[in-house]
C-alpha cells in the first residue's frame, strides 16, 4: 500500500502498534521523492494548495511539458501513491540518492504497483498505465529520466530552502522529545495524529488498518509539499511511515537565497547570516572563510559569537575543527523561511 493521503473520516483510521522495542527505533526522515511527488499534485490541483502559490507562480511556466504529464500519468492528482516512487525516507537521503533508487528498484514490484494504479484510474490514464505494467523495465527508464527533468525545473531551485523546513522541524521535534517524550511530541505532530496505550493513530480518509510494526520502529518524516494532511506508508517490505505537514510552512516559504539571507542580515549582520546559511553541511574554518570572502581570522570570529549564541556547534575530526548548523540554528533559519 502506498501512501494514503489524509482527511479525517470518523471511521477510518490507521493504528501503527509499538513495541517498547519500536519506541526505541521512531526516528526521522526526509523524503525528496514524497516531495516531488506531491509537487506533482499541487501542480494538478492549484487551487487546493494555497501555501504553494508563491513556488507555482515561479515553476508553471518552466515546466517540461513531456515529461511533467508522464509523471502526472503515474502519480494522479489524489490518492494512491505507488511505493516505487520514494526509496525508504532517512535522515540524509539526497534527491540524487532517490533518483538512484527509483533506476535500480525491482520490476515485480513495479508491475503489481501500475497494476494497483490501473484498478483506481479511467480512461486515456488507465490505457497508458497498463501499457506501463506490460513493459516495467521501458517504464522504469521513462519515469526515472521524467524525475530528472521535473525535479530540475520544479524542485531543485527551492530544494535549499524546502530541506532548510524540513530540518528545522525535525530540530523541534526532537527538543520536544527532550522536553516533553516521545508521546508529548507525536501528540503536537498533527490534529489527526494521537499517541496512547503503545499506539500512533492516524485518522484517514479512506482506510483502516491496525499495523504491528514487529520491532522495526516508526519512521515520521515532516513534508513541505502536502502541507495540508497526513500520510502513511504501511506495507511490506517498507517500514512503517507516517507523513506529517511540516512546521513553519507559508506562502513565502519558496523565497530566494538573496531575501532570506537579507533578512537573517537585519538580526545576525549579512556576514553571520550568511555563514549560517550556509552550515547545513559541516565545513572548516577556512571553508567558512573562503566561502564567505573573509580572513580566517574574522570568520574565526563569527563562528564563535555564532557558537555562543547556540546557533552552531564545533567538533574536531582529527586535525579539523567543523562547523555545523545545531538544531536552534535549524529552527531559526526554518523561522525566517
Amino acid at each position: 500500500m502506498g501512501p494514503i493521503e489524509g482527511i479525517e473520516h470518523p471511521d477510518h483510521r490507521v493504528e501503527f502498534q509499538l513495541s517498547p522495542g519500536d519506541i526505541q527505533a521512531v526516528r526521522f526522515g526526509i523524503s525528496p521523492g514524497h516531495e516531488l511527488a506531491h509537487a506533482v499534485r499541487v501542480l494538478l490541483r492549484p487551487q487546493q494548495h494555497p501555501l504553494q502559490w508563491g513556488w507555482l507562480r515561479a515553476v508553471r511556466d518552466r515546466l517540461p511539458r513531456e515529461s511533467f504529464e508522464l509523471l502526472a500519468a503515474v502519480i494522479g492528482d489524489d490518492g494512491y501513491l505507488p511505493d516505487f516512487l520514494t526509496a525508504a525516507p532517512h535522515w540524509d537521503m539526497t534527491p540524487e540518492a532517490e533518483l538512484a533508487a527509483l533506476r535500480a528498484t525491482a520490476l515485480e514490484p513495479m508491475r503489481v504497483d501500475f497494476g494497483k494504479m490501473v484498478l483506481r484510474s479511467t480512461g486515456a490514464r488507465q490505457q497508458a498505465l497498463r501499457g506501463m505494467q506490460q513493459h516495467p523495465a521501458r517504464a522504469r527508464s521513462m519515469i526515472a529520466e521524467a524525475w530528472s527533468v521535473v525535479w530540475d525545473a520544479a524542485l531543485a531551485p527551492v530544494w535549499p530552502q524546502l530541506e532548510r523546513l524540513l530540518r528545522a522541524d525535525i530540530a523541534v521535534r526532537a527538543r520536544t522529545i527532550a522536553a516533553s517524550g516521545l508521546s508529548g511530541m507525536a501528540n503536537d505532530l498533527h490534529p489527526k495524529v494521537s499517541w496512547g496505550d503503545g499506539a500512533v493513530r492516524v485518522s484517514l480518509r479512506k482506510h483502516s488498518e491496525q499495523v504491528d510494526c514487529h520491532g522495526s520502529g516508526l519512521v515520521l518524516v515532516p513534508s513541505v509539499m502536502s502541507s495540508w494532511g497526513c500520510m502513511v506508508l504501511t506495507e511490506p517490505p517498507a517500514q512503517p511511515t507516517l507523513f506529517y505537514p511540516a512546521r513553519g510552512v507559508t506562502a513565502g516559504w519558496a523565497r530566494d537565497q538573496v531575501e532570506i539571507q537579507a533578512s537573517l542580515g537585519a538580526l545576525l549582520g549579512p556576514a553571520r547570516a550568511g555563514i549560517l546559511l550556509g552550515a547545513g553541511t559541516a565545513r572548516t574554518t577556512s571553508e567558512v572563510a573562503d566561502d564567505a570572502g573573509i580572513a580566517a581570522s574574522t570568520a574565526s570570529h563569527h563562528l564563535t559569537v555564532l557558537r555562543k549564541a547556540g546557533l552552531i556547534g564545533s567538533a574536531r575530526d582529527g586535525a579539523r575543527m567543523l562547523h555545523l548548523r545545531t538544531p536552534l540554528g535549524e529552527a531559526m533559519v526554518g523561522a525566517v523561511l
